[in-house]
């Protein structure tokens, strides 16, 4: 594992209603939901993504994904004469060329805003799969009525979503995090993954410096250099988004959330969880309880 693979594992949908319209000019979609992430693909035909200042067209063969909680436009043209609010559970059908796919998804938890918090605010991806056929799939099961239908669909958009955002972290023009970047470092790299596949372990500087096979001193400056943060920084941080997420779980106990990332002390743990979120386990939990369930995707019929 290593932190991409951890940030992308998460991003899954369940009971996801895919939607689609066909629209007909002049057309303006504003999108009011507010959600992280909204996945776009237009199945048929082209038009541009607005959100605020930045404008970027997007078209058949490209899929674009918008970071909230800020609306956002799709529309014919820059300048589009009626615009409509649309919101969660919306769906509005034509006769027109322009087919849009799109899906929010809702992102609760320290690792997923991890990952919106590495993403601008619009990016468009070209597809690089050579998607036509998948796209034909996903139109055919849109009407579909067999059995496992939503699971089927539900996979389909955690496909799209996660190969859109791995194949724009591969773009030049992507504004790599330092994490991202350490990944292909010969000494930064290996610590990086060992962190990543055992967080529990008690790791120390001597320990990763090993498994990287370098000097204390080398990782220690080279770590810092490229993530921006010591070596067992990083790992106070992402342990510490873990156990976050496993307290959403109300079976798991603090002392048990606390072992799992490698604390034999509770009251060691909590102090660097506060340290780290602001606020102890338990005021955490109580929070998480109140926002309801993480990790959900929704895509709403908002065309």
């Amino acid at each position: 594992m290593d932190p991409f693979d951890d940030l992308l594992k998460g991003v899954r949908g369940e009971g996801a209603a895919f939607g689609t319209s066909a629209l007909t000019p002049p057309w303006g979609l504003r999108f009011t939901d507010g959600a992280p992430l909204t996945l776009c693909v237009p199945m048929r035909g082209e038009g541009l993504l607005t959100q605020g200042d930045l404008t970027l067209p997007i078209r058949v063969g490209e899929a674009a994904i918008v970071r909230g909680p800020e609306p956002f436009v799709f529309a014919d043209t820059d300048a589009p004469r009626t615009v409509r609010d649309v919101g969660p559970g919306d769906s509005a059908a034509g006769t027109g060329d322009t087919v849009l796919l799109a899906a929010s998804y809702r992102l609760n938890g320290e690792i997923a805003r991890r990952l919106v918090g590495v993403l601008p605010p619009m990016i468009v991806v070209p597809d690089e799969h050579d998607c036509a056929a998948m796209r034909g799939y996903l139109e055919a099961q849109l009407d579909a009525c067999r059995p496992g239908r939503q699971i089927v669909l539900d996979r389909l958009l955690d496909w799209l979503l996660v190969c859109t955002l791995r194949d724009w972290f591969d773009r030049p023009e992507a504004v790599r995090p330092g994490w991202y970047q350490a990944l292909g470092d010969p000494v930064v790299g290996p610590a990086l993954r060992a962190v990543h596949a055992d967080p529990g372990r008690p790791w120390t500087l001597a320990s990763l410096a090993a498994a990287a096979h370098a000097s204390r001193t080398t990782l220690a400056r080279r770590f810092t250099e490229l993530v921006g943060e010591p070596p067992l920084a990083y790992l106070t941080g992402w342990r510490m988004a873990l156990a976050a997420e496993r307290l959403a779980d109300p079976s798991a106990t603090v002392a048990a959330v606390a072992r799992e990332v490698g604390y034999t002390d509770a009251f060691a743990f909590s102090s660097a969880f506060k340290r780290t979120l602001g606020k102890s386990p338990t005021a955490y939990r109580k929070d998480a309880e109140g926002s309801g369930p993480s990790g959900q995707a929704r895509a709403t019929n908002s065309m």
